[in-house]
């Protein structure tokens, strides 16, 4: 074997020490019968001792832990195993940080109009949008951030929240985390896939609360605006009642907490790479397919019984149906440990999952008055 080292980054690639670190955790899974240095990578040739499969997943978790990753291929008759340094771009988390600031400043402009702030005449009313401020980004954080504590428990990468401002009459489109690297496990891919979802609503129901009990602020609609009637939803609902609530103006923090509701549903949404298409991909394996090929049509089917039966506006429901179809045609990954079923306990609190995303749908969402 050729003893060549490689050099990667300030360190280098030591072929013998890779072998000796590697080699007990290989040969577990894969009996080796040649090995070959390439300067960088290592080519064990040899024989699955257990499905081919599942080669990959086995030895995913241990050589992480030595900054290495592989591939199996079956090439002229043989089995090789390539084992190679894994490459760690350093996160620029300054992106992070100014998409944090122009989100918080966005959505405290939004949140100020909400408060029937006058910020022509007077800016310093912006700060009157802070209470919707917090809570809008208590509610996208908390789910972010608990995909990515999650990601991180199960050895994934994943970079840290990147918040999105946008002029939308909440001042942004939400958040999202980026993950890089395979997903090792159904049992990984959900409960990094629930863990957002959960956090998400439980705030929401906080942020809810809180709003419930503030007393709604009066606003003069600004000109040419539009104000907007929201369909509230059972889990909305249920917590009114049962704080006693009334009253048709809803204070801006309670409103956080209706989005709040309204981006858990549409994350819920069982297709594609979305959480609910990778909470059901984990509960049912490769059978989660058909459901997230139906999904974009029964979106649609909604979206037209709203435009044509009620005569509402259902562009909502059409417009993700669209973005649905895009999703589910994309397919989705396979974990490296694909076979390995969840256990009940996991299926149970992915129905429940699902049951509160139910509860929080409702078939107008919002629609213009004048």
């Amino acid at each position: 074997m050729n003893q060549e080292n490689h050099k990667k980054g300030k360190g280098k690639f030591n072929a013998e020490e890779t072998v000796s670190r590697l080699y007990p955790y290989i040969v577990r899974v894969f009996d080796v019968y040649e090995i070959q240095n390439s300067g960088e990578a290592l080519y064990l040739y040899g024989t699955p001792k257990t499905d081919a499969a599942n080669i990959t997943g086995e030895l995913w978790e241990p050589l992480q832990q030595f900054g290495f990753g592989c591939t199996l291929k079956y090439e002229l008759g043989e089995y090789v195993l390539l084992v190679f340094p894994e490459k760690k771009k350093k996160e620029k988390t300054w992106v992070n940080i100014v998409l944090f600031i122009a989100t918080f400043f966005t959505t405290m402009v939004c949140g100020a109009w909400m408060s029937g702030a006058d910020l022509e005449n007077g800016p310093l009313q912006l700060f009157r949008g802070l209470p919707f401020t917090l809570a809008i980004m208590a509610v996208l954080g908390s789910h972010e951030m608990a995909h990515y504590v999650m990601a991180k428990y199960h050895g994934m990468e994943a970079s840290l929240p990147y918040f999105i401002p946008f002029p939308t009459f909440i001042g942004t489109m939400g958040a999202l985390i980026r993950y890089k690297g395979p997903v090792p496990s159904r049992k990984a891919l959900f409960d990094v896939g629930v863990a957002g979802p959960l956090a998400g609503l439980l705030m929401s129901v906080a942020v809810t609360v809180i709003g419930l009990n503030l007393e709604a602020p009066t606003v003069n609609p600004l000109t040419n605006s539009t104000m907007l009637d929201l369909g509230l939803p059972p889990l909305f609902v249920f917590i009114q009642n049962l704080v006693g609530a009334t009253g048709e103006t809803l204070h801006p923090v309670a409103f956080a907490g209706w989005v709040g509701m309204f981006v858990t549903l549409l994350n819920l949404l069982p297709a594609g790479q979305l959480d609910g298409g990778h909470i059901l991909r984990a509960m049912m394996g490769k059978k989660a397919e058909k459901i997230s090929f139906l999904m974009p049509r029964i979106m649609l089917l909604i979206g037209l019984y709203v435009i044509y039966w009620l005569k509402e506006d259902g562009f909502i429901w059409v417009s993700w149906a669209l973005l649905l179809w895009i999703f589910a045609a994309a397919g989705h990954p396979s974990p490296l440990h694909d076979k390995v079923e969840l256990d009940k306990k996991r299926i149970f609190i992915g129905i429940i999952t699902f049951i509160l995303g139910l509860l929080c749908f409702t078939l107008i969402p919002f629609k213009s008055i004048s």
